[in-house]
């Protein structure tokens, strides 16, 4: 009776996650079969939505992808690089200092900090477009690359998930081993509590440069020039133009769906790339 009704659990848990993964993989199997048609197989072909026509496009759309309009589409995904990798890294690096300063050190004003940082977590980060534009305004950052990147090097849940792993994988005795061999603060951190956070450190810095990768309403307000714009608001430029004009969106439309298609492209790697550093992570803790 407890093996069936074993198996009965394993049986509904795996459907439940067959389910899950297809709900998940859908869109971007549609957009890998959207992104091998041409203007008229996406609305009018006879395969369907979900099938692959008999003419295979994608060759086609990527070259036109990189050469319409001299190439800019290249250059938005140069933006989408740059700022995702500078908004992660400076996240990470902010999140780790703080975190583990809120984590290790007493001071005054501890509490306070910490009840600060809980109620950062919870305002929407579209709340804080205006005013940050109005602070970068002041400093004549507008249409600058600092007007995206240092906006992404704040990160108050990289901050929150940092202290939360220091306290649980710092032990407080190997610090004060630590400080009696007498090993300065920041060696402490470098070389003691740094290599133990290196899952807490990667998945900061994956959360981070998808937020900036994906972030749209900030670079839409605080950018204006072309050549600045990251990937996201440039499709959304070409999408706003194929909707207003019928004789361009018969090319744009196309270049749109590949164009999101390559755009997710360096995500994809970047967690393929990373995910030893999680299950090393998990290793050592069970280890200890």
């Amino acid at each position: 009776m407890n093996r069936h009704r074993a198996r009965s659990g394993r049986l509904a848990a795996s459907l439940v996650l067959t389910l899950m993964c297809l709900y998940f993989l859908l869109p971007i199997y549609w957009l890998v079969v959207a992104s091998t048609k041409d203007n008229s197989g996406l609305f009018a072909g006879s395969s369907g939505s979900l099938w692959f026509d008999s003419r295979f496009h994608l060759f086609d759309n990527l070259s036109a992808l990189v050469s319409y309009d001299d190439g800019i589409y290249l250059r938005w995904l140069g933006n989408s690089l740059l700022y995702a990798f500078a908004g992660g890294v400076g996240a990470t690096a902010i999140a780790v200092l703080a975190g583990y300063g809120l984590a290790k050190f007493d001071f005054r004003g501890r509490g306070f900090a910490s009840a600060v940082l809980l109620g950062s977590i919870t305002i929407p980060l579209t709340a804080l477009v205006i005013p940050t534009f109005v602070l970068l305004s002041s400093a004549g950052l507008i249409n600058t690359v600092w007007a995206v990147i240092l906006p992404s090097c704040l990160s108050p849940i990289g901050v929150f998930l940092m202290r939360v792993y220091v306290q649980d994988s710092v032990p407080n005795e190997i610090i004060e081993s630590a400080r009696v061999d007498g090993a300065g603060e920041w060696r402490i951190l470098l070389r003691v509590a740094l290599p133990l956070l290196r899952p807490a450190v990667v998945t900061v810095l994956l959360l981070s440069a998808v937020g900036t990768w994906n972030n749209f309403f900030l670079p839409l307000a605080v950018l204006t020039s072309p050549e600045l714009l990251p990937v996201t608001v440039g499709l959304q430029g070409w999408q706003t133009q194929s909707a207003g004009a019928a004789s361009a969106g018969g090319q744009l439309w196309s270049l749109i769906t590949t164009g999101s298609l390559v755009s997710i492209v360096p995500l994809v790697i970047a967690f393929l790339s990373l995910q030893r550093f999680w299950r090393g992570g998990l290793a050592l803790g069970a280890i200890k």
